[in-house]
């Protein structure tokens, strides 16, 4: 990989000029609070911005400053995030609360290296907190800014190496501005990459205001552009979840501490799938004093390299046999109410919200 893309200054006035015209009045840019700033690109990763702005809103409403975050129960927590998914976001959110709290006197610190120290916070996060709420001259780049300056520049440097992704940052940190222009820059990519020179689908270069600049617009190369190396195969695991329902609610368990949905409450699940007769005869040998069982439906969960496939059954126990392991009772007002259970599981939650307990 060379040294330099030949990235141009000239980029910077004709991108800034339309992204100002262009501008989604979002909720989040109503404000440099560093804080605000912060929440909503933690709550941005790997989910749209119209899912956003609900959960932004109640989040605040909430939690509306770092020390009321860093205050804010872990039951709360995960209540407010539950159904944006990712939820060590959540978690970091709090941990790194805490720790500004401690270290920083209630403040994001105005410092990239202090920033990104902060947990939950990448290279990605803490340049766009310093270039947006702080006027830093440095860049964030996600996906969308690696495929403009690949497209731009016309370079073949995969995307998917940490390596590329630090090289672009270097280039672009080498004629970032500071003060409003450099958020405004930092906002101004992503925009462009979301709505103009688009992933899937012709890019719209008619609209764009790097057309003239941009290698491959000129070399029609933008099928080739960027160069991504394929992601491995998602691993597909099957389980039977269970609805253990009795007259003192249904059952819920706690996820182990570490791992995939650390420490969340879920239904308990069996690996594999089970016939009514199979699933009985487990059940059975562990004491569980079965009313009846009925299928109730099939749902799956895509996780970034794991699909759940899980087949529910519906399964009426007298309360004194449910096992320790299978958690405890809970009546579905608090499910509704107080306790996050992650998205995943929503197809079964709202089964059990239908039912009258």
């Amino acid at each position: 990989m060379n040294e330099h893309a030949n990235l141009s200054a000239d980029l910077i006035a004709p991108l800034l000029s339309w992204f100002r015209s262009v501008r989604r009045p979002l909720p989040w840019r109503e404000t440099k609070d560093p804080y605000r700033v912060w929440l909503s690109e933690i709550m941005l990763q790997q989910t749209r911005i119209e899912a956003v702005i609900p959960y932004y809103h109640r989040f605040l409403s909430e939690a509306p400053t770092v020390k009321d975050l860093a205050e804010l129960p872990d039951e709360m927590l995960m209540k407010l995030w539950e159904g944006l998914g990712y939820y060590s976001r959540a978690r970091n959110l709090k941990k790194a609360a805490l720790t500004v709290m401690e270290q920083h006197g209630g403040a994001l610190p105005r410092n990239f290296s202090a920033l990104r120290a902060l947990p939950g916070i990448g290279d990605y996060t803490a340049g766009a907190i310093a270039s947006i709420a702080f006027g830093l001259p440095e860049p964030a780049v996600d996906g969308n800014v690696l495929r403009v300056i690949m497209r731009l520049t016309g370079r073949e440097d995969d995307i998917a190496l940490d390596a590329t992704k630090k090289a672009v940052t270097a280039w672009l940190r080498e004629i970032y501005p500071d003060g409003e222009d450099a958020g405004d820059l930092t906002e101004g990519l992503m925009e462009l990459g979301e709505k103009l020179c688009l992933p899937a689908g012709a890019p719209k270069c008619s609209e764009c205001p790097l057309a003239s600049q941009c290698v491959a617009r000129r070399g029609d190369l933008w099928r080739q552009l960027p160069k991504k190396s394929p992601k491995k195969e998602r691993r597909i695991e099957e389980y039977t979840l269970l609805l253990l329902c009795s007259e003192d609610g249904v059952a819920l368990r706690k996820r182990p501490s570490k791992g995939l949905l650390a420490g969340l409450w879920e239904f308990p699940m069996l690996a594999g799938t089970f016939s009514e007769e199979e699933l009985t005869k487990r059940l059975s040998s562990l004491g569980i004093k079965i009313h009846s069982l009925t299928p109730c439906g099939t749902s799956s969960h895509i996780f970034t390299h794991i699909t759940w496939n899980m087949h529910g059954m519906r399964v009426l126990i007298d309360p004194e046999t449910l096992p320790e392991e299978f958690g405890a009772f809970f009546h579905p007002a608090r499910l509704r109410d107080e306790i996050a259970v992650p998205t995943a599981y929503r197809y079964f939650v709202e089964q059990i919200l239908k039912e009258d307990f």
